[in-house]
């Protein structure tokens, strides 16, 4: 009688997993006018020139995208700002920023102009216009935009084709990568793709060119369906670009990425806001502005032990209260150090950088910001915001600036 039993309830538990497992569905990118969110990848990259080790980097890749539009077929017009920036000293330094825009289908098909060089790999993933369900697999087309303006000085990115396989692998419980951190469902979805690209160009040129591409990628995709976005994904990848004179560079690496959301804060109904919890808080000097990255908050007359970046204890007091106020958004942040005109500009540049990583140090150990999510910068004493001929002035220029970033 007992085995009787457990062969019943074998069959149940099988046939209930086999049945979650057939239950098909219709994966596609959902979107909606005015919403904002934002991908961030952290890249461990290992670069090769003809079989020497150049470089080994950790690089973030920043990615802000707002919907714009939403047309009567599904398709969002997405407008985007990109940025790469190694890290250094702990934290991603601020650099270039690529803006583009372009539509992109319910299936996740890329409509961009030629000109835009960001983003690099488009038209994945790429979802049946059918229902799926566990174990399917499916190809589609895809491409990357290899920007070869530095290595070549070609103007336009170069297209290089390929089809990816899809299988959709298993569901999963998991917490989401936005700041709601809740348990959602996701698809797990595995992608692979092979590049082999010749230039057609190469053969008729006489100067040092592109010749090949060749290389792959393996991702893992978690796709919230319900949101009809990505939640977060890993890669490993490999490609190797050849010189028309023979040389060969390859990049190697690993990359995990993940899906966050974020706040339009460059308004004046946001400044004041920020401004009214400033004076509510009762922080002295610092003033609430509408700046080029977003809404920035300038410390002035922050104080540091002398030709330091050790912050003294009254200081971080009133960084325990901007804390306060940066826990209301999700962005990134961009601290800048600025330094008053003492010594040489050289040894004010190292300085700012220095004091602008001490203050994100203390904002990552409060809790505020993860590493990733806070970009530093020094400005040295190049941009003054009063004479240096007086004390007075002198404080005023040694500032942090925090900006919670827009873009």
């Amino acid at each position: 009688m007992k085995k009787i039993v457990t062969f019943i309830l074998f069959s149940v538990i099988n046939f209930s997993i086999f049945s979650q497992n057939s239950e098909s569905k219709i994966l596609q990118f959902k979107y909606h006018q005015n919403d904002n969110y934002q991908f961030n990848s952290v890249v461990e990259e290992e670069v090769k020139m003809n079989g020497r080790l150049l470089n080994h980097a950790t690089i973030v890749n920043r990615s802000t995208i707002s919907v714009s539009k939403v047309d009567e077929n599904g398709r969002g017009y997405e407008k985007a700002n990109f940025m790469t920036s190694e890290i250094f000293n702990g934290y991603p330094t601020w650099s270039e920023n690529f803006e583009s825009e372009y539509w992109r289908s319910r299936d996740g098909k890329f409509e961009i102009a030629d000109s835009y060089i960001m983003p690099v790999v488009r038209d994945v993933p790429i979802f049946s216009e059918k229902p799926v369900k566990i174990g399917d697999t499916w190809t589609a087309d895809g491409y990357e935009a290899e920007d070869m303006r530095k290595l070549f000085g070609i103007p336009n990115p170069v297209k290089v084709p390929f089809t990816a396989t899809y299988t959709y692998l298993r569901d999963e419980e998991r917490i989401s990568s936005d700041s709601k951190h809740e348990k959602r469902n996701l698809q797990v979805i595995q992608v692979n793709y092979s590049i082999n690209y010749e230039n057609p160009q190469a053969a008729n040129s006489y100067t040092e060119t592109l010749d090949s591409i060749m290389g792959f990628s393996n991702k893992t995709i978690w796709w919230d369906n319900e949101k009809g976005q990505i939640d977060h994904f890993d890669e490993n990848f490999r490609i190797i670009i050849t010189s028309l004179r023979g040389n060969v560079l390859m990049f190697t690496g690993t990359s995990k990425s993940e899906v966050t959301e974020f706040k339009r804060t460059a308004s004046e109904a946001v400044v004041q806001q920020v401004q009214s919890k400033v004076d509510q808080l009762g922080i002295k000097d610092v003033s609430v502005k509408k700046s080029e990255n977003g809404l920035t908050l300038s410390l002035e007359k922050i104080q540091f032990e002398p030709n330091s970046s050790n912050l003294l204890e009254s200081e971080q007091a009133k960084l325990d209260k901007i804390a306060e106020i940066l826990s209301g958004f999700p962005n990134d942040l961009l601290i800048e150090g600025h330094t008053a005109r003492s010594g040489s500009e050289e040894s004010c540049q190292i300085l700012s950088e220095e004091r602008a990583n001490s203050v994100a140090d203390y904002l990552v150990g409060k809790g505020t910001r993860k590493k990733n999510q806070i970009f530093t910068t020094g400005k040295g004493s190049r941009i003054p915001i009063m004479s240096n001929d007086t004390p007075e002035g002198m404080a005023r220029n040694r500032r942090v600036e925090i900006t919670i970033l827009d873009k």
